[in-house]
């Protein structure tokens, strides 16, 4: 099969940087061409963190912010904080910003108000935004249009929205990605809406290691297991996985400006 890249994983969680080597050795086996981690989740140190795996790995590629779950932490020495650390050449995007009205670990205004921050950070950098989305498609949709989607654009990570949310957030301007859960029985509503996906915005992730797909689901996740997804969505798309691995993978070069 052609390269995948994982567009989405967090290297900087302990369940994944306590069995780095591991983890990017069965990735490179399982034929993954990039891995793009994320740090955002707690602290800057995560960032940092991820940023430093990054810059000892060729083919691993940083993302840095702030998660919504977080934005109550997210100030002004916070925002300079990610602006320093993105000068580093790894940096591929800002985020994991957006809205999480279902867990509601920080207040909704905070986490509008970090948004609006992450957005202007990302254009003024001229970086593209990774952005998380639970329960808030109505509400993130009505902000990006109020500040603007960045000029490099942006990715919906882990959609978990349904076939109307997927058509809004591609008239915004953002590309849209699959995790594992694209794999679940249940998902329903996300399988209804892939194929709606159009092929230059379509682009697939683990999150690991978090939400492994069929049939690792309960278990650790990791990038290997991207290609699992990957096969599920190109059934549900009606294409050859090698195909789609092309297809992502493209996608994830152009948006991230990958080598």
């Amino acid at each position: 099969m052609n390269p995948i890249i994982d567009t989405h994983c967090h290297l900087a969680d302990a369940k994944l940087e306590a069995d780095l080597d591991g983890v990017l050795r069965r990735a490179a086996e399982a034929g993954l061409g990039a891995i793009v981690s994320v740090g955002a989740i707690s602290s800057l140190e995560t960032d940092r963190r991820t940023v430093a795996i990054a810059a000892r790995h060729p083919h691993v590629f940083a993302i840095i912010g702030v998660h919504p779950h977080d934005a109550k932490d997210c100030d002004a020495d916070r925002i300079s904080a990610l602006r320093e650390l993105a000068r580093s050449k790894k940096v591929v995007a800002i985020g994991e910003s957006g809205l999480d009205f279902h867990y509601l670990h920080s207040p909704v205004e905070a986490q509008e108000a970090a948004l609006r921050r992450h957005l202007e950070l990302a254009a003024e950098l001229d970086l593209p935004i990774s952005i998380h989305c639970r329960d808030a498609e109505a509400r993130l949709s009505a902000i990006v249009r109020e500040v603007g989607l960045p000029p490099r654009g942006g990715v919906i990570h882990c959609f978990t929205g349904n076939t109307e949310a997927a058509r809004e957030f591609v008239a915004l301007g953002f590309h849209i990605s699959f995790s594992g859960i694209v794999t679940f029985r249940n998902a329903r509503e996300i399988q209804a809406a892939a194929p709606t996906v159009p092929d230059d915005r379509v682009m697939v992730e683990t999150d690991a290691p978090y939400l492994a797909p069929e049939p690792y689901r309960g278990k650790r996740n990791e990038p290997a297991y991207v290609r699992r997804t990957l096969e599920v969505l190109a059934t549900l798309r009606g294409v050859d996985a090698d195909r789609l691995a092309t297809i992502t993978s493209d996608n994830a070069r152009k948006l991230f400006r990958l080598p």
